[in-house]
């Protein structure tokens, strides 16, 4: 199956006020797409409304060719889509590095060793192996955002969904994080307000506004230090 992500006129209603409404989207193997717009546009509850955590109001949800209705249906799903969540300290919970990454393997059905072992490849993969018995909660900005990650890709996922993965985190940081992104397999979908980190990682882009997803366009120019940005087309 090709597709591996497939929105079908979504509605989404929060507290009587439509926040989005005839959204069709999909990802397929090997897709990077960026979700691009204004604050409060949508973009954050359009990613939770695809693993089911915000409840729709109309439309159908298909992810890896299986029909989510039910809290059952999204739960057998969630483990092959990563959602590394805007906040990093709404996704730590363990008392260390180490058993923190550890958990999502553990929760998966792998042994102690088994999992122990996919979250240091992980920390090691991200450059951060020195952090393994850190405190959580002592952690930088961008040390957190990056355990965060290495969380989702010890557990091997099929699909990163990234909501602003960018936030709070240094250069250093934030070159180990996009290394590690070029070299994940899956497929990518991201929410970001970085220009460059966009242009950077996607293969395609989309702008929510107005509560409707409309196609945007990545192009490429050549300067004297050359870069690719994104350039929103019309509604």
């Amino acid at each position: 199956m090709n597709t591996l992500i497939d929105l079908i006129d979504l509605t989404v209603t929060r507290a009587g006020k439509t926040v989005l409404t005839g959204v069709d989207l999909t990802l397929s193997h090997g897709e990077r797409l960026a979700l691009i717009g204004p604050n409060g546009a949508g973009k954050t509850t359009l990613l939770r409304s695809i693993i089911g955590l915000e409840p729709i109001g109309a439309g159908r949800i298909r992810l890896f060719g299986e029909a989510c209705t039910t809290e059952r249906d999204f739960r057998k799903i969630r483990p092959r889509i990563g959602f590394l969540f805007q906040d990093s300290d709404d996704q730590l919970f363990c008392p260390t590095v180490l058993e923190d990454v550890a958990f999502g393997p553990l929760n998966l059905g792998c042994s102690e060793e088994e999992a122990r072992g996919q979250a240091m490849s992980a920390l090691e993969r991200l450059g951060i192996a020195l952090l393994a018995e850190r405190i959580n909660h002592r952690l930088s900005g961008g040390e957190k955002r990056l355990v965060c990650l290495a969380g989702l890709l010890a557990m091997k996922p099929d699909v990163l969904m990234l909501d602003e993965p960018t936030n709070g985190v240094d250069a250093e940081n934030g070159q180990r994080l996009r290394q590690a992104l070029h070299e994940y397999e899956g497929a990518l979908l991201l929410v970001s307000h970085d220009d460059a980190f966009v242009a950077e990682l996607a293969t395609r882009a989309m702008l929510v506004r107005h509560g409707r997803l409309v196609a945007a366009e990545i192009h490429e120019h050549a300067h004297v230090h050359r870069h690719r940005h994104v350039h929103l087309g019309s509604e």
